[in-house]
């Protein structure tokens, strides 16, 4: 992974949002701040705590989520996945282009029907999860499914791009219409951030 996320000092942190509260026009500030600043927060102190004496102490995050189960799982997944989800936006986009719209292309036929199996995965999710874009071995993208923490590397797969569709990411400015929600986040996915994240 090019980002392996390593504790500093020992202990994981809450890293600095790339935009303002107020600056993504499809996310509310007060869902930012709660989800970011109470949720992902959380989950971080819980990892701290959950990692002493566990033996993994100076493992990166990725290996952290690979390796480990229960609780510890739970919170390590958590990190990771909303990590890379808040990083993964910005209130300057450009369209998808270069390398990811032609692997796209390749693998799912065009960008609209990527996009739209991408929403019909996570408006099919029941509960609360994740829905992926991976990156197999051979370099070919997948869309996939993960309930609760999980992540495609725990599946030997390269997480490149995800929404969150627990109800506390949208519930605050969509309500129950996660449709809408997940229609609306790829007008502020930062497509330079997502090409970064490819392994082939």
């Amino acid at each position: 992974m090019k980002n392996v996320i390593m504790p500093e000092n020992g202990k994981f942190v809450l890293q600095p949002l790339p935009y303002g509260l107020n600056d993504l026009k499809f996310i509310g500030a007060e869902t930012l701040s709660l989800h970011y600043g109470k949720h992902l927060k959380g989950y971080i102190d819980n990892l701290n705590r959950l990692l002493i004496g566990s033996g993994l102490e100076s493992k990166n995050l990725y290996e952290i989520v690979s390796c480990s189960e229960g609780s510890l799982f739970n919170n390590a997944g958590q990190v990771l996945n909303h990590m890379l989800y808040f990083e993964q936006f910005s209130d300057k986009c450009d369209p998808i282009g270069g390398n990811m719209k032609k692997l796209i292309e390749r693998d799912f036929g065009s960008v609209e029907s990527f996009m739209a199996e991408f929403e019909d995965k996570g408006l099919s999710l029941f509960g609360s999860g994740w829905i992926w874009l991976a990156q197999n071995n051979d370099g070919k993208l997948l869309i996939t499914q993960e309930f609760n923490a999980a992540n495609p590397i725990t599946k030997n797969m390269n997480p490149v791009l995800t929404f969150d569709v627990w109800e506390h990411a949208y519930y605050l400015d969509y309500q129950n219409r996660r449709s809408e929600y997940l229609a609306a986040l790829w007008n502020i996915v930062n497509w330079n951030v997502i090409e970064n994240r490819l392994m082939i």
